[in-house]
């Protein structure tokens, strides 16, 4: 069992930043894929970004590449999703995911065995 528990949401101008974290605990593997999705309202859950929690490999969505950056802090079982350049259309509930997904098919929200329970992050413009 892995539990995940999300916090460094908020409201933010379009512009700012914010860094949210996803603290992981129970039965954690190298093999892990740690997932970052976001659900606005009345839309399909959306891939965000992944990393392999041995942090071998990285992947971000098209939507996010180069304003965003994932990482993992292997000490303290948590992984980091900062937000950079905030536009209005990133405005969602962000859910950290885990589970022994392939790397081709990291983008499929239904693969992932593990939610945390989300964090809202707003952007006004």
């Amino acid at each position: 069992q892995v539990q995940l528990v999300e916090s460094g949401g908020g409201l933010v101008q379009a512009g700012g930043s914010l860094r949210l974290s996803c603290a992981a605990s129970g039965r954690i593997f190298s093999g892990h894929i740690m997932g970052w999705f976001r659900q606005a309202p009345g839309k399909e859950r959306e891939f965000v970004s992944a990393i392999k929690w041995s942090g071998d490999n990285i992947y971000y969505a098209d939507s996010v590449k180069g304003r965003f950056s994932i990482s993992r802090d292997n000490v303290k079982n948590t992984v980091y999703l900062q937000l950079n350049s905030l536009k209005p259309e990133d405005t969602a509930v962000y859910y950290c995911a885990a589970g022994l997904v392939r790397w081709n098919t990291i983008g499929t929200p239904t693969l992932y065995d593990y939610w945390g329970q989300g964090t809202q992050v707003t952007v006004s413009s």
